[in-house]
């Protein structure tokens, strides 16, 4: 199977790796000192499994390079979705199909809207990973897993197929019964600690231990599913403690991407994720006033990190 990785970072470079570790035909689609570091020197990962070098790895910047793929894991910032939807249009043949795995909800639709909905899966995954200089990247926690599914939730050959590819690579992968449902899961959780790890400048250890900021935290994960539940989503209603749970179980130095981002300047993704719960309770006429306070806090750092103020 050949599969490109779209955005080669902390996400699609460890499951990249993993794919082209096991064998399969793998192309990184990366750019600037990253690319030219992996066409040198190969792609390193240290990870909690296992540390690996990918050596030698076809990597570029081209979409057009890198060819018709039948397969492209989607692995960029969840605010890059709509311009990468654009350029990745050169690797998709006939039966190529995409799958997001984008922290927030957003991206599914809007590969669809770009793409067709037929070359889209929904999709999600979970580690906590971060690129630590140009062709290196760390796994730092969690056993990494992927979950990805078709939007209408029918099984089908082509999830199958990738979901024998992902599992002989040694990742956890599951094909949900409700695509939707899972990633609104995931959505809750993420939305939740990378929110909180913003606002507070501390890694979860912290903010879950204190009783002011976990009962913030507690109230967060709520509004999130208020959200949900109002939207017609359908999680389980024990979901908001089964994710405290998961959460006091992480490392207790670990932190988020979008906390990353935000406090060193970055653009984050910030609207993708507390922005969204904010917007999406509006729309469905829910309060979420702790998830509006965590965003409207931190929304002058993201404009200015943006350039926009």
């Amino acid at each position: 199977m050949k599969i490109a990785i779209f955005g080669s970072g902390a996400v699609g470079g460890y499951f990249g790796g993993r794919l082209a570790q096991a064998g399969q035909q793998v192309v990184f689609i990366a750019r600037g000192e990253h690319l030219q570091a992996i066409k040198a020197n190969g792609l390193k990962v240290d990870s909690i499994k296992g540390d690996f070098v990918i050596q030698p790895a076809l990597a570029t910047d081209s979409p057009i390079e890198a060819g018709i793929a039948d397969v492209v894991l989607m692995a960029v910032k969840a605010w890059q979705v709509p311009e990468a939807a654009s350029a990745v249009r050169p690797m998709m043949g006939p039966d190529s199909f995409v799958v997001p795995l984008q922290n927030g909800i957003d991206a599914p639709a809007q590969l669809a809207e770009a793409l067709g909905a037929r070359h889209v899966l929904g999709g999600l995954c979970g580690l906590i990973s971060f690129q630590v200089a140009p062709g290196h990247i760390r796994h730092a926690g969690m056993d990494p897993f992927v979950n990805f599914g078709e939007l209408d939730n029918r099984r089908s050959e082509r999830t199958e197929a990738l979901c024998r590819v992902f599992s002989e690579a040694g990742v956890n992968t599951e094909i949900p019964a409700d695509i939707g449902s899972a990633m609104w899961r995931k959505f809750l959780f993420i939305a939740s600690v990378s929110g909180m790890g913003a606002i507070t400048r501390t890694p979860f250890g912290v903010f879950r231990s204190l009783p002011q900021t976990r009962q913030m935290l507690e109230q967060v994960l709520q509004e999130v599913f208020d959200v949900a539940r109002a939207r017609k989503i359908s999680l389980p209603r024990n979901i908001v403690s089964d994710t405290l749970g998961f959460i006091d179980a992480l490392p207790p130095e670990g932190t988020a991407s979008m906390q990353r981002d935000i406090m060193d300047g970055r653009p984050s993704e910030l609207e993708s994720q507390n922005g969204a719960v904010v917007r999406l309770g509006r729309e469905s006429g829910v309060p979420t006033p702790v998830n509006g306070f965590i965003y409207h806090s931190l929304l002058p750092l993201e404009l200015q990190a943006r350039g926009k103020i």
